[in-house]
């Protein structure tokens, strides 16, 4: 199978490639430093299997480039590689269409098995998180997606939210839109208000659902 890995760090797809490589039914065909060229290296390879960090430089992050390569891409799993065991992280990649979610200390045997396994269609979610990913499910499964309430944002607003999910901060987001530092948080903290949303990952989910983000 073909796969190509994404991570920020050059030691870590180095690392990794070696491990896959030695597989006689495994080939890393490319690597990428970013969500963009990421998403480049798979419209060119076309891997079977992706593995993405989620953690990769700001405007690039995994989890925004993971939403555009599974909807352009449906046939290369997604298997996302990050040090956080953090349940809210792990419902949100999957919703937003990897097939599964590995913790880059986890063993080399742990890796394998999950790649071959998201490769044959199926996902892979260590056993300790499952129980919190479906109580996750069910929580999100019971809101109403009729009181999404955008509308209610200002137009200010609607520039920002982007922009922090694409995870510029506070000042580069005040140097962009020329204000202030503690204008952007007085924005960012009503939008998070108005939207109900507790953390970024929420907030990139939904400015995927919206299609506010783009390369």
């Amino acid at each position: 199978m073909k796969i190509v890995i994404a991570d920020d760090h050059a030691v870590v797809r180095s690392g990794f490639s070696m491990i896959l490589n030695y597989q006689e039914d495994m080939e890393v065909v490319a690597t990428a430093a970013d969500g963009i060229e990421a998403y480049t290296m798979v419209a060119k390879h076309q891997p079977d299997v992706l593995l993405m960090d989620l953690s990769m430089p700001p405007g690039e992050s995994g989890l925004i480039a993971t939403g555009k390569i599974s909807s352009d891409f449906p046939g290369t799993k997604i298997l996302i590689l990050t040090m956080y065991d953090d349940d809210d992280y792990l419902f949100h990649v999957l919703k937003n269409g990897a097939s599964g979610y590995v913790l880059k200390n986890a063993p080399d045997e742990e890796l394998v098995s999950a790649i071959r396994m998201v490769h044959k269609g199926g996902t892979y979610i260590h056993p300790q998180m499952a129980t919190s990913l479906v109580r996750e499910f069910i929580k999100k499964d019971s809101e109403s997606a009729d009181n999404d309430p955008f509308n209610s944002l200002s137009k200010r607003e609607v520039e920002i939210l982007p922009l922090i999910a694409k995870g510029y901060g506070n000042k580069e987001i005040a140097e962009k839109l020329f204000v202030s530092v503690k204008t952007v948080e007085a924005h960012k903290a009503k939008i998070m208000e108005k939207l109900n949303l507790k953390s970024r990952p929420e907030l990139v989910e939904y400015a995927l659902k919206k299609k506010l983000l783009d390369f």
